[in-house]
């Protein structure tokens, strides 16, 4: 294999490396949402059942599927997050080891030495 195609794919590796990052990110947002819905209809139904909020079925209804939905959202995006780490993180040991394969000129002083 040449530098050359061990340096397109190390372009392709990163292209999936940031690709990844970017599905974890939204993960990581979406999570920070669903244990907010979680946390809302958890606080809801008890306030209903206790009289602080007024008990209604359409209160109660968005109550539930907030804590519903929260949940589903949190397990789902928490499994993608992790399955997307991992392969970030093969990825990422991948490019390492086609990185070593190059052969790379020492620089020192910021100027590449000349070999002759």
């Amino acid at each position: 294999m040449t530098d050359v195609d061990v340096r397109d794919q190390i372009l392709h590796l990163e292209a999936r490396i940031d690709a990844l990052a970017e599905t974890i990110e939204g993960c990581r947002k979406i999570i920070l949402v669903s244990k907010f819905a979680i946390a809302a209809g958890a606080i809801a139904m008890p306030a209903m059942l206790l009289g602080a909020i007024q008990s209604d079925p359409v209160v109660l209804s968005g109550a539930t599927a907030a804590l519903l939905g929260g949940i589903v959202l949190f397990g789902s995006n928490t499994s993608t997050a992790q399955q997307a780490s991992a392969k970030m993180k093969d990825a990422e040991a991948l490019r390492a080891e086609l990185i070593g394969r190059l052969d790379l000129r020492p620089v020192e002083d910021g100027l590449t030495t000349q070999r002759s």
